[in-house]
């Protein structure tokens, strides 16, 4: 069987969604061409990371411009050829100033765009795949777990060895590492970060610095993150908790770029502080490889609701 066939078509989407008047609403796209409504997706394009490719399909085919929410998971189905179509799939809300400042044009793929309730998006909607999805939205609608922010630990990416003045601060990163710094500067503005904090070593200003450019964001350093302060101040835990707490307390998604040491504590820290259930999963998302990073997805309305959902993702490079 030829690798075409066997090998799968991969894509990306968002269930959209606003605030209407009569609670929330969903965007729906329809495609004459196809004869169908369906969720707004598209396929990945080479060196393109689901997150970004989401994003930019969402762009392409309403006219909005989307931060994603929580992730929701895959469909998957067969093509008409025979090749099988995995598509990744985030909550993501059109807020009242992109509702503004959009505007949908038709173009090959998509004729026109509806945003209708929930309950109607499910009768509309061609595809029971699509309509599974909308009911997995619907479930953190009813909970009130819809709109929500993310605290994204981030493991610096490949440095070299050595460094010139011979201190472990100063390793800069490996060409390598150049590279990966470049995709987290691609891949992270999908969710819209409002800050970005960083250990004051230069392998972790480094990673963060192709995102800073994208996103228009400084830079501020944190002590609470660097690995020597954990190496040898006893006070370390302590305070990075605090700042974690200040971070939560603001509701609004930061990127904190950190040291392998650190992320277990960092990750537990999160954890601590918004309770909820505690299981493996939290181990495996403070387990990085460079350039890894860990989506920790928190409720806007209370955070105390524990962690709703943990995403790791690893650069395309």
């Amino acid at each position: 069987m030829s690798t075409s066939v066997t090998t799968p078509v991969l894509a990306a989407g968002a269930v959209c969604w606003r605030e209407g008047r009569n609670g929330v609403e969903v965007l729906l796209i329809g495609r004459s061409r196809r004869g169908d409504v369906s969720l707004p997706k598209g396929k990945v394009d080479p060196g393109e990371s689901f997150p970004v490719t989401a994003v930019r399909e969402v762009k392409e085919e309403t006219g909005f411009s989307v931060a994603l929410g929580l992730p929701l998971g895959t469909t998957e189905y067969s093509l008409p050829g025979g090749r099988d179509k995995i598509v990744y799939y985030w909550a993501a809300e059109v807020t009242r100033e992109q509702l503004l400042r959009g505007r949908f044009r038709p173009n090959d793929e998509v004729d026109s765009v509806d945003w209708v309730p929930i309950a109607k998006a499910r009768k509309k909607l061609t595809y029971s795949r699509d309509v599974d999805l909308v009911d997995r939205f619907a479930e953190l609608v009813d909970r009130g777990e819809h709109r929500t922010f993310a605290l994204i630990a981030l493991r610096h990416a490949k440095a070299e060895s050595d460094s010139p003045d011979g201190t472990d601060a100063a390793r800069p990163l490996a060409p390598r590492g150049k590279r990966q710094a470049q995709d987290v500067g691609r891949t992270l503005p999908a969710w819209a970060p409002t800050a970005i904090l960083s250990s004051p070593a230069t392998r972790c200003m480094d990673t963060v610095a192709p995102l800073a450019k994208n996103t228009g964001l400084t830079v501020k350093p944190k002590r609470s993150l660097s690995q020597d302060l954990w190496e040898s101040d006893p006070t370390a835990a302590p305070r990075l908790r605090e700042h974690l707490q200040r971070r939560i307390d603001r509701r609004s998604t930061v990127v904190l770029c950190t040291h392998s040491p650190v992320l277990p504590p960092l990750i537990d820290g999160i954890a601590d502080i918004v309770g909820g259930e505690r299981d493996g999963r939290l181990t495996r998302a403070a387990i990085l490889t460079t350039a890894e990073f860990t989506l920790v997805h928190l409720s806007s309305a209370d955070p105390a609701r524990g962690i709703l959902a943990l995403e790791s993702h690893q650069p395309v490079d």
